[in-house]
This record gives C-alpha cells, sequence and structure tokens, in this order.
C-alpha cells in the first residue's frame, strides 16, 4: 500500500521574513521570483540557516540580482565545493516582470527590497517589494499606528471576556 503524502509535516513554507523592510520603506508593489541557489544553500535554508536584513536587489544587464543575502554553509558542506554565504544570487522573474522593476528603479527612483523567502512546492521563492524610503516622520506614524492597533486589540479581548 502506498503511504499517503503527510501535508502537516511542512509547516509554515516561511524560510525568513525581512521585517525592517516595512519599517523602512513603503512598499508599493510585490512581485513573487524564483531564486538560483547551488545544493549546498538548499540544505542550509532548510536547516533555517538565513540572514537578508542587509540585502537588496539591483538590475545588471536587464536581469536582476539579490545581493548582501548571508547564508552560512553547514558543517556539513561538500568540500569540493567552495561555499560563498555572500554570492550575488540570481532573480528569475518573467521578461514583463524584469521590463515594470527596471521602468520602476531607472525612471522613478524606486529601489527593490526582499521581503519574504519561502518554499513553494519544493521550490524556494523569494518575494520582491517595489519599495520608497520612509522618511523619520513617517516611521514615527506607522509606529503610533501598530501601538494603537495593539491597544485597541487588548481593550477588545479585555471586553470580550467580561
Amino acid at each position: 500500500m502506498a503511504k499517503a503524502k503527510d501535508k502537516d509535516n511542512k509547516g509554515s513554507g516561511t524560510i525568513a521574513l525581512n521585517k525592517r523592510a516595512r519599517h523602512e520603506y513603503h512598499i508599493d508593489q510585490r512581485y513573487e521570483a524564483g531564486i538560483a541557489l547551488q545544493g549546498w544553500e538548499l540544505k542550509a535554508l532548510r536547516a533555517g540557516r538565513i540572514n537578508f536584513g542587509d540585502s537588496y536587489a539591483i538590475v545588471l544587464r536587464g536581469e536582476i540580482f539579490l545581493v548582501g543575502t548571508s547564508i552560512p554553509p553547514l558543517i556539513s558542506a561538500s568540500t569540493h565545493v567552495v561555499a560563498e554565504d555572500r554570492r550575488t544570487r540570481k532573480l528569475l522573474l518573467h521578461r514583463e516582470e524584469i521590463d515594470q522593476l527596471v521602468g520602476a528603479v531607472e525612471r522613478k527612483g524606486y529601489t527593490l527590497v526582499p521581503m519574504a523567502m519561502y518554499w513553494k512546492g519544493n521550490k524556494v521563492k523569494v518575494e520582491v517589494g517595489v519599495a520608497r524610503g520612509k522618511q523619520a516622520h513617517d516611521k514615527r506614524e506607522t509606529e503610533k499606528e501598530r501601538d494603537w492597533q495593539r491597544e485597541k486589540q487588548r481593550t477588545m479581548r479585555a471586553h470580550n471576556r467580561a
């Protein structure tokens, strides 16, 4: 008898979130992109070894690359492969999406910021946001709004218990 596929063991599928990006930038659009990885990088991602808080995406020769993402290799990584943890990785998008992103970055002055990295099936996807930088007063406004929402939730919870 064939073994039934167990969908519960996958967890949430999220590898990493860039929480700082929401604080530092206004996100206008989001794109889902594949990423070109090596075998040792996939094993490290399964182990949860990634840091992309300082990473960003750039446009080079009509292609989009992810720069500054750190994926430290596992100790058991292959000995015949030189593991470079901060290498530039290519993002895989359709040509129309790349053209839209190039237009936003070069003409309108936007920045490409990685928002999240997650599993989709057995592939790794990166959510890239087209973003504008926030001013200091915008950051304070966002923080006030977040605090207000939190306080409102607490009040509603206390009211519902009584």
